[in-house]
């Protein structure tokens, strides 16, 4: 779920990573890698395996592997005057 192959004649096998605005976020060459060790690879990026390819998503996997920012308060929101933008988790990256 989420993740698109793309054949391109001669170039060498990559994983790109994009942000939700398709943004590009990192490049991984998967030359040197086995099939097995290209899954253990998305599945540990946070990719959503389907049982079926007309299976359902679960709701929690349904923008795996990005992360969702927590939603503003209206008492959280920055104001064009405030200089500090909102506090994150180590973990969260601003665009996904």
């Amino acid at each position: 779920h989420n993740l698109e192959m793309k054949h391109l004649p001669g170039a060498d096998p990559e994983l790109v990573l994009l942000s939700h605005r398709y943004e590009e976020l990192e490049r991984i060459p998967l030359s040197d890698m086995t099939r097995e060790e290209i899954n253990q690879l998305v599945q540990e990026l946070g990719f959503y395996r389907k049982e079926t390819p007309d299976a359902l998503v679960p709701e929690e996997f349904q923008f795996a592997p990005a992360k969702l920012l927590p939603t503003l308060l209206p008492s959280q929101a920055p104001t064009a005057a405030s200089k500090t933008p909102p506090k994150r988790g180590k973990e969260e990256h601003p665009d996904l």
